[in-house]
């Protein structure tokens, strides 16, 4: 056998051909089964690589042989339209790619989430993407970020859609901006008494659309009450249950934001159980513009995330060259303006002006009927 210099760090399967003197597609038949080669040239491939401490690459000959590549994708809630809609988008790119999408639920569970990403590793698969909005918790990040780390040293790419304290790619709404511009189209309608149906503040996009919020409503001169944001958990019982509190709470209200369309679709019902009028006696909008919005009844002012080109991006990062620097790819979120919101009526004044300011710099608002 040919001897040949060994390079530095883990071995690769160029080593393993220069030691045994054979070509590099030599070797990997001699590794596959299904591809034989003569005895001679498998025992001398199978000492070299002994030689070396060569294994091979799972990631790599994924790659390789199109029957077995795939994409896993971890989601929070695969029965929320949010998702659905993002796997919709991943379908596309992965079956041009000739890749199988394999879905895991967490359940909004973070310990769930670590082992779906192992399995994935185990399992093999080329590419990895989660699917839901980071946690608000860096401790989680570094383990997170550690996992993933070592799925692509295995030869495997990950990308992540949302707001991650994970390093890696990744494919970002804009929802602070979407929930600024939704906070100033209400108060552009005049409402100065607003509630919010909140999401898990343990996520990252809750803290992302309420800070925008937040930032659309001081720059008009309105306050937030502690007592005018209760915790959903982006379900329609959520939002069903975050209206009832709410206008027990401040009954006064005029405008009520949910932070998803699902618990903006919850309060619709229960301001019709209460004989509330949506939006004469009280402006309801969401976040997301899931299909359905447009077809409750009022339709749903809301702010659109493109959910489906989220995961078509987030597909072509995982499935493009590999990258020598962490990329982010922006997207930009735009306000809808339905009839489950309008100006509003009351006719007594109230002491907190609303900023009557021109049109901000790139704001993206459409009405529709």
């Amino acid at each position: 056998m040919k001897t040949g210099r060994v390079g530095a760090g883990a071995p690769t399967i160029d080593d393993v051909a220069r030691l045994a003197g054979v070509s590099e597609s030599t070797v990997s038949r001699a590794l596959r089964s299904s591809r034989p080669v003569s005895e001679e040239l498998r025992l001398r491939v199978l000492e070299a690589a002994q030689t070396l401490g060569y294994s091979p690459n799972p990631h790599a000959q994924a790659l390789a042989r199109s029957e077995d590549a795939a994409i896993g994708v971890v989601v929070h809630d695969s029965s929320d339209p949010y998702f659905v809609e993002i796997l919709r988008g991943m379908l596309g790119p992965a079956e041009v790619g000739g890749r199988m999408v394999l879905v895991c639920d967490t359940q909004r569970r973070p310990d769930r989430e670590f082992q779906y990403v192992r399995h994935f590793r185990s399992q093999r698969v080329q590419a990895l993407l989660l699917a839901g909005s980071g946690f608000e918790d860096r401790e989680f990040g570094a383990r997170m970020t550690a996992e993933i780390q070592a799925f692509e040293r295995a030869g495997g790419r990950v990308a992540l859609i949302g707001r991650h304290h994970i390093l890696g790619d990744s494919v970002r709404p804009d929802n602070e901006g979407g929930a600024y511009e939704m906070a100033r189209a209400l108060t552009d309608l005049g409402h100065r008494r607003i509630g919010v149906i909140s999401g898990p503040a343990s996520l990252t996009t809750t803290h992302d659309r309420l800070t925008g919020l937040q930032r659309g409503l001081n720059e008009a001169g309105i306050e937030l009450p502690d007592r005018h944001v209760v915790v959903g958990d982006f379900t329609r019982d959520g939002g069903i249950k975050g209206l009832s509190q709410l206008l027990e709470a401040a009954p006064d209200l005029t405008a009520v934001l949910s932070l998803n369309d699902v618990m903006a679709i919850g309060a619709l019902h229960e301001a019709r159980r209460r004989g509330i009028a949506v939006p004469a006696d009280l402006s309801i909008a969401g976040f997301d513009d899931i299909p359905v919005a447009a077809d409750v009844w009022p339709p749903l002012s809301t702010v659109r995330v493109p959910m489906a080109e989220m995961g078509a991006r987030a597909v072509e990062l995982a499935l493009g060259p590999r990258p020598t620097h962490v990329q982010i790819v922006r997207l930009p979120t735009e306000v809808i303006l339905r009839k489950s919101t309008a100006p509003c009526r009351l006719s007594r004044p109230s002491s907190v002006p609303v900023s009557r300011a021109g049109p901000r710099p790139g704001a993206r608002r459409l009405t529709s009927a």
